[in-house]
This record gives structure tokens, C-alpha cells and sequence, in this order.
């Protein structure tokens, strides 16, 4: 077996999953035809609902992939073919000439300043700006180096010119490069080439393309992002002005059976609207309304998402209301969108922009590339693969990850890339694995007794920090404070450029300390800490202060307050840095092994991919045998029906060497810390585990709604189901309810799942009775994705929808006919009642998640599910390290979202578990024992059971810190009454050091 992987397509997907295998020692070939990674977010302007910059956000993983020393990022290559089977593939493939050499170009500009042919569409910027024959793609290009449009560029087509070489320092111009073929060899292949956006100039209707104003969303994102044409400035594209009415077209090009368009639903494009109208009004007060026939927020914190873009943000949602077309006024190119309103009357309004609301379709190319790999498309254009199997192609040893398989949210991709690398890594270790060597860094600088020497870093973050705070004077500012000898202005500090240049200027100026001034340590001090650490510089000798978070984004329209405040925030890190010491983490042993709490679906998939790389698993049952919740779905997928996937499932688990089941017992507690937690059960068994995963599932809300329960006649989706599959279910009148426990003021999230549910049930009762009469009554349909063809589908049968209002309170029913107000209609209706199904909600397990939550210290959300660490980068990791979420405890999902979230919780915690050793962070708690006197007092209060008191040779107690268990959290240090607790990296001095400057002392003053 090769030891190697390949993972085809750079954007957050693809780098996701080279990560997750390089973490395991496993050595990655990261290939992308395009001259740099990234892919679509990095265009993208913000992401909700944290509302953090898509660029941003996704920087910290480029930039450990670049820097990662078991991946291989090779840009503008291409994979050409793919032979030989899962285990031993033989890979070729295409380096294509960039006439830059990448090793030689430090991306300084000169020759871009110098080239002579312009005007060239840049496809980065979605036409929206020119570009020159020789470019850097964008900002926080990874590599950020240029490279030459060989068809555009009069040297290499003409012989003439050669000015860029020309004013090349570092004589990185090759004009004589050409194509070459490389071979590789690789155990398994992971395709992630991303989605397109459909081309809407097939909607002739609404005029792209032949009016100014009306722009795709994607070109939007770029009109609104810091890096983008304007800067982030958005303006009428016609005439330059701030726009005063904006709206927002939906499903452009989804969900209709017109010619060149797709039946399916994009699932992303309802929220990235809202999205957008809600930056929008942070840039200016306007008008925005957003025209759509369902919103379809069914994600973690979707729904609270789209009420606060309606009640704060005042943007107009017109449900129900699809846009016939849009016409121009040729003089003034103001737009007017004519639409049918909720009364059924047509109207017509005018706006300054139209936002084309795009779907996602295949990716340019995909069939030639699905025959290059040998793999199977969907009726549809992306991947095939089956509900059961969500990450699997049909090839084996090929699989498959983000909107390559389906359109889908970052969230859903980023997690489903980590299953694809578990699923990948099967085929690479096995008994005879070594892991690659570990990354070697230069030797860190002693520091002990020198004066401080500071470098001083000040990001603008595009328009983030720089429209709001002077940055410089900012840095200006920097210059003027002791111990600073270099201070620098910086577009995006997180950009590799800016992280290279960190690492040069700590041997180039010998700086023992760095400060950076830019946004959250939450996403970005790892990286920071990681270029001081490659220039030799002990990581923990760097401080961050966030002018993002705590001052521009909270004082907006303070310019001069907020630049101000800056300096300060900026004076304070460097008063702390001065005084910061280098930190050693403590050397943690591992145990490898794994514990899964939950023997459902999600719970038996985890430990069936952990199992299958050689590490044991112990899985456990409170119930009497496994299964969970999924027992009760009796309905097919993909021609399987669920209960013989379930029982083949548990037969593997239950026949696997590597699983021990634990049946009808519960956890009892879980001491420890990440690489060595205790898993203690019921039954008194305890067992050693270095990672924990919470599947725990969810519950279906019980009714009490419509006497569920006491009348015949009422009952639920499971109920109905059963009967349906065992044929006693013959009701001639029919009527689903949806949104029963879901979407109402006590519980506001959409359940996910229930309107596919009611669907398929649908369709079932009308092809055993053409003559039954079914309705469902709704809010929305939320049948996302190709789920649609659910809705489709029972819609062609003759099932009638009935859409209320989402305010009014549940239809009426009073034994014999439901009483509602159809929005559609204008009108009361009475419909009879055979039988009336109840699409009742996913409710959170409270009891038993928070249970399980206080053993690990891990968050619930105010809905009941498991808080993760964070939702787009970190979707199956909490924040407490080695403990894991998937399936129904984290949110509700459907069954193949379960195994693929499953798949990449059971990554996240090999990456754990498969090493020996792990170093805990050095920003611990340490007891001064000349101080301690044993009192216990930090032993109470410390919440990770990290302090222990530990008999002393003279008969005394003094306090002891366990460093893998130590989260850094300073309880301890503010508790202890003898003051003999103190925190690394946040030592009394160091405060102290801030409050002064703070309160802007001179540096030792009292």
C-alpha cells in the first residue's frame, strides 16, 4: 500500500481533508488547477452567522497547509489520470508552466507595475475588474507568488517585450518554461473540485447581462468584501452612487423545470441572501427586500438568523413571491421588479440593484473529470453517492467531499472533508504504517536577560480595521513606544506574505518579542505564534491585540475614537510583551484508544472508521441493544431499506474485534484530559480513552397538541410511517401539520427533517391510493438540496400544499376537518380528517446531553444541542480538546448527514489517538509552593479537576497543577488567598504592565 494521499481541489474541502490526514502523519499531494488554493471563500465577503470574514477565517488553514510538512501543495497542476486500485493508485499528473519560478518570486509587485498589457478580465474578480498578462490572483494568494498569462503575454506570443523580467530582482521570470508530467504514487484519492455558480444570463427574464444593475450574488460578495474592486464600498454599478433599494432575487436558476434550469434546491442561497442584506445595511441605511418562495434556514442557528435580518434589520422578506421579470428604465437604468404580492395582485417596484441569488451547479469540467477518475455522476451532474455510503464514490479508494456530492454550507463541508480523510486513511495505514517525520524548526533563540526588541504588526484587514481606525498612524504610533525597532503596516497580516515576512524580520532585526494588532486570538494567534516559532522564536514570546473585535467592529462610526483606542490596546500588548518569558508545554502520553457515547447510527459509523485504522473502540449503549432512534424508520433510501442497513451495521460492530459494546449502561464520568481521559460506566467498568465522542442523538418531541395520543384519528410521523409500511394504513382523507414542536415561541429552530419526512409519506399513501385526498399544511417547505424531488414529486401525485401564515398559531382541528387560512388563497378552507399526521420536531435529550456535557465541561446551545468549538472551521470539535459532536446531538440532520459528520468526528479524534505523544499549551497555572499554604481553595474552584494538593516530605499539603488538564482559565490565580497562584503568560507583572499602560504610565512607574 502507498503511503500517500491525493486530494484533488484546494478550496475548504480539499485543505480540510489534507489537513486532517497530514495531522496523522500521512503524507498529502494537494493538487489544484488553479495558481493558488482557497477556492470560492476566499471571494466571499463574511459568513453567518458569526458574521467573521470568509477570507479571514479561511487564511489560518491556508496557511497551515502551505506550511504543513507533510503536504505537498501543488498549484496550477492538474491530474490527468488515475490508474491501478484502492491501495496503489498511480496518479499523472500535469505541471503547468507559470514562467515564475515559485521558489524565486517573494510576490513584491515590480513586474506586475511594469507590464504593459492590461485589460484582461480577472476571473478572480468574476469580471469585475482587469487584471495584467503577469498577476498575483488575489491578496492572500497561498503561494503568493505571480505568475504569467502565457496566451496574454507579448513575450512569450510575440518574442517582444520581456519588461517583467526585466524589473525582476530576483530573476524569477522564465519565459522558457514549459508543461511538464509528474507521477505519483498514492494509496487513495479524495475529489473536491468544488461547485460553479449557474450562469444567469440563461434567465433572460431578469436581464443579466443587458442590464448594469443586476449582479449575481457572487459578484456581490466581491462588491461588498475589503478585498474586493471597491473595497468593500458598494455603489450602483451605473453610476457610482451608494445605493438607496436593493433586492434580492432567490432560487436563480434552482427549483424550476424551465430550460437550462435545475430542479434541485442550492440549499446555501436563502441564507447567503439574508446574509448579504444584513452587511449591507451595516454599510448605510437602505431599502432591501428579499423575493422568495421558501426560506430554507434549516442549519444551527438559521432560523434565529432570518428572524434578527427581519426584526433588527428591518429587511422585507416577500414569501411566496417568485419574480416574473425585471425592466429597465433605459435613461435613468433604474430597475423595476414586477411580482405577485401576498394578495395575488401584481405589482411593480423599482430598485437601484437587483442581487441575483445564484444556485451552485457542478464544477466546469466535471464529467470529463469523473472520467478521468473512473467515477459515477448523479442524474444531476455532481458525484454519485448513496444515502448510506455519503463520502464513498463508485470507485473504490476514491471518495468523495464538499459541493462536489451535493450543493451544501461550509459548515457541512468542512465537516464531511474530515470524514473523507478517515475514509482515505483506510487505505494508507495499516500494521506496517510509519508516520511522516515531524516538522523541524530552527533553534529557538535565548532570550534570557536581553533588553526586549519588538516588532509590531498592524493589519487593516481590508476595510475591517482600515475604514474604521487610521492604521497609519496606528503604526506610526508604534514606532514611538519603547522597546519597538520595527513596526509594520500590513493589508492582511494573516496572508502568507505577511506570515513569512514575520519569520524573516525576527532574524533580520533579532526581535525577541512580536506584536500583532489585527482580530481575534480565537482563529488566528495559533498562526501567529506559528510564524514566530519558524523564525526561531519561542511562540509564546508573541502578543495580539484585537483591533477588530474590540474596536472597530464596536465603534464603527467613531473614527477617531476608535483610532484611538487602538493606540491604547496597541500600547497595552507591548507594555505585556515586554515582560512575556518563553513557555515549554508539558509532554503528554496518549492513550490509543477511543470512547463513542451514542450506538446509533452516527455512533456505530465513528467507531466502525476508527476500528478500520487499528485503534480500539468502546462503544456505548444506555439501551439494551443498539440501533437508536433509527429502529423506528421502516421507509428505503437508494432501494435499502433502513432496517437491513441498520441490522448489517450492527452486525459489523458487534462482529468487530477492535469495538467492545457496552449495552444498557450509562456513563458515569469521564476524568481526564485530552490523551488520557478515564471512561467510567454504570457497571463499574473503567476504561483508559484518549478521545471522546458525543452521538448521543436526539429525541422526536412528543405531541400533546390535537389530543394526540387520545384521539384515533391524530398521530405521528412515526406512527404513520409504521403503519404505512405494514399496510394498515387505508385513510382516504389525510392532512400533515407541520412545524409541530418546531418554529414556534418556545422553540424557535427549524427540525430539518420533518417536511422530507411528510413528503415521502405523501407519496407513499397516494401510489397505494390514487383517490386519497393528502394535503400538508406548512410554513415552508424546506426540502433542500435534491430533497426537492421529494416535493416535486408528491406535488405531480396530486398532494396539495397549503401554505400559513408563520405567525398564526397551528391550524385549528376539532375532530373532523382542519380549519386554516391559506395565504395562497386569500381564504379560510375546512378540510375533513381521516387521519391527521403530525410532522412533530427533533427535541434535544437535555437531561442526558448536560449530563455528559458538565463530565467534559463542554457548552450546550440556548436550543439543547452541543455547542461546537466553532461552527465553520471547527464543526465536530468542541473546545474542550479530545471530545467530539456528530449526528443528532450537535443538530438535527438526516441520516447520511449523520454518517458523514460521524466519518469526521471519528477523523478528528484519529488524529488525536494515533499518536504516542501530544504537548499540552504552554499557558497554564503554576503554584509558588515557598507561598502555598494548602488551604484547597483553588482545588474547588478549578472546573477541569486540574489541582490537586500533594504531600509534601515535611508533612504539608501544597498545591499541585495537572498541565494536560489546565485549560488556562485563571479561577485558580484569582481564588488563591496567599496569592501563590499564577498564570504562565499572564503573570501578576504582566497585568499589572497593561493596567499601566492602560492608563498610559510610563513604562516602571508606580
Amino acid at each position: 500500500m502507498s503511503k500517500s494521499a491525493l486530494v484533488i481541489g484546494g478550496g475548504i474541502a480539499g485543505i480540510q481533508a489534507s489537513l486532517d490526514l497530514a495531522d496523522r502523519g500521512i503524507h498529502v499531494y494537494l493538487v489544484d488547477k488553479d495558481p493558488t488554493i482557497g477556492g470560492v471563500m476566499c471571494r466571499l465577503d463574511k459568513t453567518f452567522p458569526t458574521n467573521d470574514c470568509s477570507a479571514c477565517i479561511l487564511s489560518p488553514k491556508m496557511a497551515d497547509c502551505a506550511g504543513h510538512p507533510n503536504i505537498d501543495v501543488l498549484t496550477y497542476h492538474e491530474v490527468q489520470k488515475v490508474e491501478g486500485e484502492a491501495g496503489n493508485f498511480k496518479v499523472t499528473v500535469l505541471k503547468k508552466a507559470r514562467y515564475v519560478n515559485p521558489k524565486e518570486c517573494t510576490g513584491c509587485g515590480d513586474c506586475i507595475a511594469k507590464c504593459p498589457v492590461k485589460n484582461i478580465p480577472d476571473k478572480y474578480e468574476y469580471g469585475l475588474v482587469n487584471r495584467k498578462a503577469i498577476y498575483i490572483p488575489h491578496a492572500q494568494a497561498v503561494p503568493r507568488v505571480a505568475i504569467i498569462d502565457g496566451d496574454r503575454c507579448n513575450m512569450i506570443q510575440k518574442g517582444k517585450c520581456g519588461l517583467c523580467a526585466k524589473n525582476c530582482g530576483k530573476g524569477a521570470i522564465h519565459y522558457d518554461d514549459k508543461d511538464e508530467t509528474i507521477t505519483i504514487e498514492v494509496g487513495s484519492v479524495i475529489a473536491a473540485p468544488g461547485f460553479q455558480v449557474w450562469n444567469a444570463a440563461q434567465a433572460t427574464e431578469y436581464g443579466y447581462g443587458r442590464f448594469q444593475n443586476v449582479v449575481t450574488a457572487i459578484e456581490y460578495e466581491r462588491l461588498m468584501c475589503a478585498s474586493g474592486p471597491h473595497r468593500g464600498h458598494i455603489v450602483v454599478p451605473s453610476s457610482g452612487e451608494d445605493p438607496k433599494k436593493i433586492a434580492y432575487i432567490q432560487c436563480c436558476g434552482s427549483r424550476s423545470e424551465k430550460t437550462g434550469w435545475k430542479k434541485y434546491c442550492s440549499s446555501v442561497c436563502c441564507m447567503y441572501a439574508v446574509k448579504q442584506a444584513m452587511i449591507t445595511k451595516e454599510h448605510g441605511d437602505l431599502q432591501e427586500d428579499i423575493f422568495f418562495m421558501d426560506i430554507r434556514s434549516y442549519g444551527k442557528e438559521f432560523e434565529a438568523y432570518i428572524h434578527r435580518g427581519e426584526d433588527e434589520y428591518g429587511i422585507n422578506m416577500h414569501r411566496a413571491a417568485r419574480v416574473s421579470n425585471i425592466e429597465e428604465d433605459p435613461e435613468t437604468k433604474k430597475l423595476y421588479v414586477n411580482y405577485t404580492d401576498a394578495k395575488g395582485e401584481p405589482v411593480s417596484a423599482e430598485f437601484d440593484m437587483v442581487v441575483l441569488s445564484v444556485g451552485l451547479v457542478p464544477p466546469e469540467g466535471a464529467q470529463e473529470f469523473a472520467d478521468m477518475l473512473g467515477i459515477e455522476l448523479n442524474e444531476y451532474g455532481f458525484c454519485k453517492t448513496s444515502v448510506f455510503h455519503p463520502l464513498e464514490t463508485t470507485r473504490p479508494g476514491v471518495f468523495v467531499t464538499g459541493a462536489f456530492a451535493a450543493p451544501k454550507d461550509i459548515p457541512t463541508s468542512v465537516a464531511e472533508a474530515c470524514g473523507s480523510a478517515a475514509k482515505a486513511g483506510k487505505w494508507i495505514v495499516d500494521k506496517d504504517f510509519e508516520p511522516c517525520a515531524p516538522k523541524v524548526y530552527p533553534p529557538e533563540k535565548d532570550v534570557e536577560g536581553k533588553e526586549p526588541r519588538i516588532g509590531v504588526w498592524v493589519c487593516h484587514c481590508g476595510i475591517n480595521i482600515g475604514a474604521v481606525v487610521d492604521v497609519p498612524a496606528v503604526t506610526e504610533y508604534a514606532k514611538t513606544l519603547p522597546n519597538v525597532v520595527l513596526a509594520m503596516e500590513s493589508q492582511y497580516a494573516c496572508a502568507q506574505d505577511c506570515l513569512e515576512s514575520i519569520s524573516q524580520a525576527i532574524q533580520e532585526h533579532d526581535l525577541n518579542r512580536v506584536v500583532v494588532a489585527s482580530c481575534t486570538p480565537r482563529t488566528h494567534e495559533p498562526l501567529f505564534r506559528e510564524a514566530c516559532r519558524n523564525g526561531g522564536l519561542n511562540k509564546y514570546l508573541y502578543n495580539m491585540a484585537n483591533i477588530r473585535d474590540q474596536c472597530s467592529w464596536i465603534h464603527m462610526h467613531e473614527h477617531e475614537a476608535a483610532t484611538n483606542k487602538a493606540k491604547d490596546l496597541l500600547r497595552m500588548a507591548i507594555a505585556k510583551a515586554r515582560l512575556l518569558e518563553p513557555l515549554v508545554g508539558a509532554e503528554i502520553p496518549v492513550t490509543n484508544a477511543a470512547a463513542v457515547i451514542g450506538g446509533g447510527i452516527t455512533g456505530m459509523s465513528a467507531a466502525l472508521d476508527i476500528a478500520a485504522q487499528g485503534y480500539p473502540v468502546h462503544l456505548v449503549e444506555r439501551e439494551a441493544e443498539l440501533g437508536g432512534f433509527a429502529r423506528n424508520f421502516f421507509f428505503k433510501e437508494d432501494g435499502v431499506a433502513v432496517q437491513d442497513f441498520l441490522a448489517e451495521t450492527i452486525k459489523k460492530v458487534e462482529s468487530c474485534n477492535l469495538i467492545t459494546v457496552h449495552k444498557g449502561v450509562t456513563v458515569k464520568d469521564i476524568p481526564g484530559y485530552v490523551g488520557n481521559f478515564k471512561l467510567q460506566l454504570s457497571d463499574g467498568g473503567e476504561f483508559p480513552v484518549g478521545a471522546v465522542l458525543f452521538a448521543v442523538g436526539a429525541a422526536m418531541y412528543q405531541p400533546t397538541e390535537y389530543n394526540c395520543g387520545s384521539d384515533p384519528k391524530v398521530m405521528t410521523q412515526i406512527m404513520a410511517e409504521k403503519a404505512i409500511d405494514d399496510g394498515s394504513f387505508d385513510k382516504k382523507n389525510v392532512v400533515f401539520i407541520q412545524c409541530v414542536g418546531s418554529r414556534n415561541d418556545s422553540v424557535a429552530y427549524c427540525s430539518r427533517v420533518c417536511c422530507a419526512q411528510s413528503c415521502r409519506e405523501a407519496i407513499k399513501i397516494k401510489m397505494a391510493d390514487p383517490t386519497a385526498n393528502v394535503t400538508i399544511i406548512h410554513k415552508d417547505i424546506r426540502t433542500y438540496a435534491f430533497r426537492e424531488e421529494l416535493y416535486l414529486r408528491a406535488c405531480q401525485m396530486g398532494v396539495k400544499f397549503l401554505r400559513y401564515s408563520e405567525g398564526e398559531p397551528l391550524p385549528a382541528y376539532d375532530g373532523n376537518v382542519v380549519k386554516v387560512f391559506d395565504s395562497t388563497l386569500g381564504d379560510n378552507v375546512e378540510i375533513p380528517v381521516d387521519a391527521l399526521v403530525l410532522a412533530a420536531g427533533i427535541a434535544p435529550d437535555r437531561e442526558n446531553k448536560e449530563n455528559l456535557a458538565k463530565m467534559v465541561k463542554v457548552p450546550i446551545s440556548k436550543d439543547g444541542f452541543y455547542f461546537e468549538a466553532h461552527q465553520k472551521l471547527r464543526p465536530v470539535d468542541f473546545a474542550t480538546e479530545g471530545v467530539y459532536v456528530a449526528g443528532a446531538a450537535h443538530w438535527p440532520k438526516f441520516m447520511d448527514e449523520c454518517i458523514a459528520q460521524a466519518s469526521g468526528a471519528a477523523s478528528r479524534m484519529l488524529t488525536v489517538i494515533s499518536k504516542d505523544k501530544i504537548i499540552s499549551d504552554g499557558i497554564t497555572a503554576v503554584a509558588n509552593v515557598d507561598r502555598c499554604d494548602g488551604c484547597g481553595v483553588c482545588v474547588g474552584c478549578c472546573d477541569y479537576n486540574a489541582i490537586t494538593l500533594v504531600e509534601q516530605p515535611n508533612g504539608t499539603f501544597k498545591s499541585n497543577v495537572n498541565a494536560g488538564l489546565c485549560k488556562g482559565c485563571g479561577c485558580c490565580v484569582a481564588s488563591c488567598p496567599a496569592g501563590a497562584m499564577e498564570q504562565r503568560g499572564f503573570r501578576s507583572k504582566q497585568i499589572i504592565a497593561e493596567i499601566d499602560a492602560c492608563l498610559d504610565y510610563p513604562v516602571g512607574g508606580e
